[in-house]
């Protein structure tokens, strides 16, 4: 990286929800943000785990199988590869995630909802 980077700063660039930007890049991995408000879609990445701060708001992940996880501003977590997850706002969040590159935000799901993450 040729400067650092304001992760408050970037999100002001921009008022889409669930649409994620990507602002950096290491080895084979995007970091990306997003402002989400409300529910996403059940979905889940089989070969690719998927890491999730907040950096404002709170963010519930319901997950198959397990109790959901609520974090709270500055709080992470990784969804292990393959395990459904719905990534819902409590009301509005703004996020960080860490993902392989070219991966797409409803995973397996196919929905509409499905963006591929813009340079920001």
């Amino acid at each position: 990286m040729k400067t650092k980077v304001s992760i408050a700063d970037k999100h002001t660039l921009f008022n889409e929800r669930w649409s994620p930007k990507i602002i950096a890049g290491l080895d084979n991995y995007d970091v990306k943000i997003a402002k989400v408000e409300g529910e996403f879609v059940w979905h889940q990445h089989d070969e690719e785990d998927e890491f999730f701060l907040v950096t404002r708001g709170r963010l519930k992940l319901e997950l198959e199988g397990r109790d959901a996880v609520t974090l709270d501003e500055g709080e992470i977590y990784v969804v292990p590869a393959g395990l459904r997850h719905k990534p819902v706002a409590l009301p509005y969040a703004e996020i960080m995630m860490i993902e392989r590159k070219g991966v797409v935000n409803t995973g397996d799901a196919g929905h509409e909802r499905a963006v591929a993450a813009e340079e920001l």
